[in-house]
């Protein structure tokens, strides 16, 4: 220690600061690293090898130089050299890891970084490997004292100066030389987001290297100006003082690289390998900023002042305590930030009113809270895919036109998290999948964050999670509400028959019964048979009309088809073309009747609608296939200008809803089918039908 406390007190809380970051560092890497591969080990090892050169530094400045703590200082001294060697190694493998120097495509093989750096790699890697062995051998190395009194004498030196030292400075030049090389020219990345990763951290690492660079030509400077005062013993006083500052410059200099160097792990985990940064990573970075800042200069202030130890271990257990309850704190209010920003996913939607009212959401509110809060994106499309397209509509935030989105969904498997949208497609550069079970239910488009920063892993596994929830809540509620209106109208309309079988019964034909009842002699034979038809209608008025078996059911689906063809619909179509395999029509003989009966009314709606609102249609064509399961398609055929016209003439007078086959849509979406419209050829329409599994 020197005779300047503030000094002392400014060495050893930058020494303190350092050791307890990269000691969190070190382990995060290791304890966060997706697979630990040799090359994680080494990094995390290297950095953990820093932080015990940080703890060497401490023991050997705050010990003291005397008598009586020369074999604790020279124990310090040589145990600290090997974490010398393995931090500047770690830092060129952590540079080579980013780099993407390991990084194999299947197609091209390694990069160019590969081929250009392997050599030099082997060479530091050899040049580390013998400074560690050297480092064994005590002959090699000058002790504490021999350094202190200037007396750099050994058994292998050049010019007066130790091999080793030689050695050392030529290994740290190299490693932090290849690593701007490697900064500067880095290979291809594999990694999913990866190139997005390195774009962003790259300014951090290249700032690192900056700093190590001025680090190097520093201890370059010091260890000549050094050996320049041992080869002529020039034991000036002021020399402590010298290294002393250079010491604090060095570890200052050491420690913004270790805030940039984490600061650019914790925002990309660049050496992790994890797909996305996580939020919590940052959090616990900016924390233990603060503890390791607190703990240096509360602890370096107390033993460099030469306070009573007990005053030391008081000041630690204040600030640990201290530290701990803003750490609970700052744990409750981000629990409470996190409730408010997914309370909108737990509250009620409305679904019971929409419901009973028969009216569906123009809105998503959590959907809007999702995109605009809890992400903080530009741009948000929420789109249905697959048997859900029938029951939720496409809904974006803000409001746009929606992007296609067929490609898209070929890429994605159900261990996909997300992929990119390129090139971006209305504001969309991100696409996550939401899957129900198995089965791709939809897409959740993204655009960018509004501050430019990346997405974080949670915010992707919660905005996937309540894309699927909404999503599914939204189908349900609507498929409900489609039955509820299916069931009324069915009510409504076995009510409208009833109430005019019942009037017509009642009102027309008993009354005329009965005038020829009182007309008739009461020994007309007929009176009788009046009598009992009377008596018979009377308790018809009491019951409900047998059900008769449908045509469908007796006959097969295409058949029953067939005969709507030709007899309801007969001179409506120029032609109606079969292209139905005799084997599917027999295994469709065979289907349960509820899916037989679904799919025969909703083709029958297809044919009524291409014959009532074709307009033009000169014919139609039904083809059916099994692969799977049974897929019928009914597609009709007509001139482009006259159909466009009819379709602007039912929009006048307000025909043609959809309201029919959205009902038939549900009811196939009820028995696992679906209904698919598109637009066919000639300007005509294709539908798609599909049941079974």
């Amino acid at each position: 220690m020197t005779s300047s406390p503030l000094l002392n007190w400014a060495i050893l809380a930058f020494s303190l600061f350092n050791t307890i970051l990269l000691i969190w560092l070190g382990l995060t890497i290791l304890l966060n690293a997706e697979r630990r591969a040799w090359g994680v080990w080494l990094i995390g090892g290297g950095i953990l090898a820093g932080a015990f050169f940080f703890v060497s530094h401490t023991a050997i400045f705050g010990i003291g130089r005397n008598p009586f703590t020369l074999t604790s200082i020279d124990f310090w001294w040589r145990a600290g050299w090997p974490a010398l060697v393995l931090n500047p190694l770690a830092w060129y493998v952590a540079v080579l890891w980013y780099a993407g120097f390991w990084d194999k495509h299947p197609a091209e093989g390694y990069s160019t970084l590969h081929r250009r750096q392997r050599p030099w790699f082997t060479l530091t890697v050899g040049l580390a490997t013998v400074l560690l062995l050297a480092l064994l051998f005590s002959p090699f190395l000058p002790s504490f004292e021999q350094l202190a009194e200037l007396n750099l004498s050994s058994p292998l030196s050049l010019g007066g100066i130790p091999l080793i030292f030689l050695a050392y400075l030529m290994f740290i030049v190299l490693c932090t030389g290849l690593s701007v090389d490697a900064l500067a020219r880095p290979g291809p990345s594999i990694r999913v987001l990866g190139q997005q990763a390195r774009s962003r951290a790259r300014p951090w690492l290249i700032a690192a290297s900056i700093i190590l660079v001025l680090v190097v030509l520093i201890v370059s400077g010091v260890m000549i100006w050094v050996v320049g005062n041992a080869q002529g013993r020039l034991l000036d006083p002021q020399i402590p003082y010298t290294v002393a500052i250079s010491d604090l410059l060095i570890s200052g200099l050491l420690a913004f690289a270790i805030l940039v160097i984490g600061q650019s792990f914790v925002a990309y985990e660049i050496f992790t390998g994890a797909a996305l940064p996580r939020r919590g990573l940052a959090r616990g970075w900016r924390r233990v900023i603060l503890l390791a800042a607190g703990y240096a200069v509360l602890v370096g202030g107390a033993f460099a002042l030469n306070f009573h130890p007990i005053y030391s271990l008081l000041l630690t257990a204040l600030l640990m305590t201290a530290f701990f309850a803003l750490l609970n704190w700052r744990a409750f209010a981000e629990r409470e930030r996190q409730m408010r920003l997914l309370r909108p996913f737990v509250s009620p939607e409305g679904l019971y009113d929409q419901l009973v009212t028969g009216t569906s959401a123009e809105t998503m509110p959590a959907f809007d809270e999702l995109i605009e809060n809890v992400l903080d994106a530009r741009q948000g499309y929420l789109i249905p895919v697959g048997a859900r397209t029938a029951l939720v509509e496409a809904y974006a935030c803000p409001r746009g036109d929606l992007p296609p989105v067929a490609d898209l969904t070929a890429r994605l498997t159900p261990e996909t998290l997300f992929i990119p949208v390129e090139p971006a497609r209305d504001g969309a550069v991100w696409a996550i999948p939401l899957w129900v079970g198995q089965n791709l239910g939809g897409l959740l488009l993204l655009g960018e964050k509004r501050d430019g920063s990346l997405y974080a892993q949670e915010e992707i596994e919660l905005a996937q999670a309540a894309g699927e929830r909404l999503l599914d809540t939204q189908a349900s509620a609507e498929l409900a509400r489609r039955l509820a209106a299916l069931q009324r109208r069915e009510l409504a309309e076995t009510q409208i028959a009833d109430r005019r079988t019942r009037r017509t019964l009642h009102d027309d034909i008993l009354p005329q019964i009965h005038t020829a009842l009182l007309t008739l002699p009461s020994d007309h034979p007929a009176v009788p048979e009046l009598t009992a038809v009377h008596r018979q209608i009377s308790a018809l008025l009491r019951e409900m009309p047998p059900a008769t078996t449908p045509e469908f059911a007796r006959k097969g689906v295409f058949e029953a088809l067939r005969q709507v063809a030709e007899g309801e619909l007969r001179g409506a179509f120029d032609a109606v073309v079969w292209e139905v395999p005799d084997e599917v029509a027999e295994r469709a003989r065979h289907l349960p009747p509820l899916e037989a009966e679904v799919l025969f009314y909703a083709a029958r709606e297809v044919l009524r609608n291409s014959a009532k609102h074709g307009r033009g249609v000169v014919r139609v064509r039904i083809s059916a296939r099994w692969e799977g399961r049974l897929e019928v398609v009914v597609e009709d055929f007509g001139e482009k200008e006259k159909r466009r016209k009819g379709e602007d003439e039912r929009g006048r007078k307000g025909e043609g809803s959809g309201s029919g086959l959205a009902l038939h849509g549900t009811m196939l979406a009820v028995v696992g089918g679906e209904l698919v419209v598109e637009e066919g050829e000639e300007g005509g329409v294709r539908v798609k039908i599909c049941v079974g599994s």
